[in-house]
């Protein structure tokens, strides 16, 4: 596999990070200075200032985010999630919960792990509990379900529950950039909250708002399933 992605996985440094690295000639591949993009095997001998590479305890966090955080680990990006954190070690969010939104996201070291959860073709499923700016009728949540054209592309089939009059949960199996509000927005109406409350098993089980917490033993074996 690629430099960046090995050392991704090993949870030591993010893919962009490896290549910063790369550049500033800190990276080393069977004594040779390594190159942008180079291909690696298990047996090469990788070194980062001369040290050989470490295999980094994978971490498992969820965070209950508050509105007005970026899920971006860039440090250029006012009011990043990393630097909300201020996590001692390397990790990064696992997908993205827009600017605006609230509730569950994960962050992880762990990049084979979630590269699958983010996986469209797996249809894992996200829950959110959203509120819009008037009522709204049983054909509205009838045609949520059935999938809407937001553009480009037709959202899947997915589940949805009336919770009150401009209330509702949604159960998606795709992460499409700014879906939900733009699928409400289609037939005329605006987010005014939108909360994830799950990823697949995971959930925020009474996790303060703005507070984080490391995932069970129980929740990260179900997750590796």
């Amino acid at each position: 596999m690629r430099i960046n992605k090995l050392l991704s996985n090993k949870g030591i440094c993010s893919r962009k990070q490896a290549a910063l690295w790369i550049e500033a000639g800190r990276i080393q591949v069977n004594g040779e200075k390594c190159i942008p993009g180079q291909w690696v095997e298990a047996e090469d001998d990788i070194r980062i200032d001369q040290r050989p590479i470490w295999q980094c305890e994978k971490i498992y966090l969820v965070l209950n985010k508050p509105e007005g955080i970026t899920c971006t680990a860039a440090e250029d990006v006012e009011n990043n999630i990393i630097n909300y954190l201020k996590y001692p070690e390397y990790i990064f969010p696992v997908g993205r919960l827009d600017k605006a939104s609230r509730g569950l996201i994960l962050l992880t070291n762990d990049g084979d792990l979630a590269h699958q959860i983010l996986a469209a073709d797996n249809h894992h499923e996200k829950e959110y509990i959203v509120t819009v700016d008037k009522p709204f009728g049983e054909d509205f949540l009838l045609s949520l379900a059935k999938g809407v054209n937001i553009g480009k592309v037709t959202t899947r089939p997915c589940k949805v529950q009336c919770l009150g009059e401009d209330t509702f949960s949604i159960t998606l199996t795709q992460g499409l950039n700014r879906q939900i509000r733009k699928m409400t927005k289609h037939f005329g109406y605006t987010v005014t909250r939108l909360e994830r409350v799950r990823i697949l098993n995971i959930k925020m089980e009474n996790l303060p708002y703005g507070a984080w917490r490391v995932l069970t033993e129980a929740e990260i074996a179900s997750l590796k399933k």
